[in-house]
């Protein structure tokens, strides 16, 4: 029994440290599309650092469709004040 647990915690272990691979979190308005491959990244805040980025790669510039310029904002929402009736 010792020797099972043992075994799982340095599985569950490795598992939690093992190296992944780099997830692109971004979603800027630009995005770059590489000609030589079927990459798209929307990681620029201009359209001026876009064309430097794939200036001599070859590439296009587009605007990113699913950028939100504002995020949405949530009105906090109020109480309502009760009414006691035996106020009245």
């Amino acid at each position: 029994m010792r020797i099972s647990a043992s075994v799982a915690l340095v599985l569950t272990t490795a598992v939690a440290f093992a190296p992944r691979p780099a997830t692109a979190a971004y979603n800027l308005p630009w995005c770059a599309q590489y000609y030589d491959s079927n990459i798209t990244s929307c990681a620029f805040t201009s359209y001026q650092q876009c064309m430097a980025t794939i200036s001599g790669i070859g590439g296009l510039c587009i605007q990113n469709f699913r950028y939100a310029s504002h995020p949405p904002y949530a009105e906090p929402r109020r109480a309502k004040p009760r009414r006691d009736s035996s106020y009245h």
